[in-house]
């Protein structure tokens, strides 16, 4: 079991969020976006080969996280465990607002496993307050990001003059990234597609290829089907999304608790696994029996991989038709502002996309 992505080169991407009384629909926004942020990521290439995304997640400017630390909370470091990004994501909570957008650029450089290899590594942070308060001020954070060869995206929710006089825009250009103002209340737009019932189908049957083991095996596969109900719960087509999200290997990696992920990067995996430690279906077999599964397991999983990706494609072929049909191509939401920045940075760090 060979995986099909570039091992040395990865896509980076933290995300600051404000959570100040103010920011609910930024928040909203974040979760109904996140599985299209991934779904973009993933269609880039370099060389013609796929890197790994990893995201990390950050909150600023709520009043209910400490004082000493600048009311930041690092959420979750730069993982592959997508499952953990979205469960944080939906337990996000607004109250009250200092934001110190110096201070969060500062600890999410400083503080995050950022690759030295040929990767591409992004900042976006979001927020509705003047960029430059707090005591670590923003020029000298951005400085400091840039040495590492981050790039600094910032979103404002608001105006788009109001963004630029409070030096949103000059974080952007300080940052060598994109400036982006949104309406952070507008809702998000979806479009529903003759092939997503066939999607969520499919999602069914990948969820059935995965083999929890070790101490988080059991809850990390409850996990998996609780996030898929999150992304439900937003709306069908979300979840969708989140079904072609997990469809990709070099961004859906649960080899920390997934048998058939973990093989693929260890194939001694098994041969020194205790049997206590391994699921059910495991327990008791031979080692010539536990791989025989397993290598099932991971021929079905490419198999509705693969089926999703072939809908995936005619599903976005029929979204493209219909935006254009209703002319909301350039919806200013967080997922079109970092959508579009992706494609933008990635051009010039040559990427090309699928």
């Amino acid at each position: 079991m060979v995986d099909d992505f570039d091992a040395d080169r990865t896509i980076q991407v933290a995300l600051l969020l404000d959570t100040s009384n103010s920011m609910d629909g930024l928040i909203e926004q974040a979760k109904s976006r996140l599985w299209n942020i991934v779904n973009t990521l993933t269609t880039l290439r370099h060389s013609g080969e796929a890197p790994q995304i990893q995201i990390a997640l950050y909150e600023y400017g709520n009043d209910g996280l400490s004082e000493e630390d600048d009311y930041i909370r690092k959420i979750a470091p730069l993982t592959q465990d997508l499952d953990l990004i979205s469960e944080k994501l939906f337990g996000l909570r607004t109250y009250g607002g200092s934001e110190y957008c110096g201070s969060v650029i500062s600890k999410a450089h400083k503080s995050l496993d950022w690759d030295n290899k040929e990767s591409m590594k992004l900042i976006y942070i979001a927020g509705n307050e003047p960029f430059d308060q707090g005591s670590v001020h923003y020029v000298e954070a951005i400085s400091d990001a840039r040495k590492k060869d981050i790039y600094i995206n910032t979103i404002f929710c608001g105006d788009k003059r109001e963004g630029e006089e409070t030096f949103w825009k000059d974080g952007a250009d300080k940052g060598e990234g994109e400036y982006f103002h949104i309406d952070a209340d507008k809702k998000v737009i979806y479009i529903a597609t003759p092939y997503d019932d066939r999607i969520t189908i499919c999602n069914t049957r990948l969820n059935d290829t995965y083999l929890g083991y070790g101490v988080d095996g059991i809850r990390k596969k409850q996990a998996q089907s609780y996030q898929d109900s999150n992304a439900s719960s937003i709306s069908e087509e979300n979840a969708v999304e989140r079904t072609i999200s997990k469809s990709k290997k070099s961004a859906y990696n649960n080899a920390h608790w997934d048998i058939v992920d973990k093989v693929a990067e260890d194939e001694s995996f098994l041969m020194n696994a205790k049997d206590e430690n391994l699921p059910k279906e495991l327990q008791g077999k031979t080692l010539e029996e536990k791989k025989q599964i397993v290598q099932q397991k991971a021929d079905d999983r490419a198999a509705i991989q693969k089926e999703i990706g072939e809908l995936s494609i005619k599903r976005q072929d029929y979204i493209n038709v219909e935006m254009k049909k209703r002319g909301e191509g350039s919806s200013d939401d967080l997922g079109a502002a970092i959508e579009s920045s992706i494609l933008i940075i990635a051009k010039k760090n040559g990427f090309s996309q699928e």
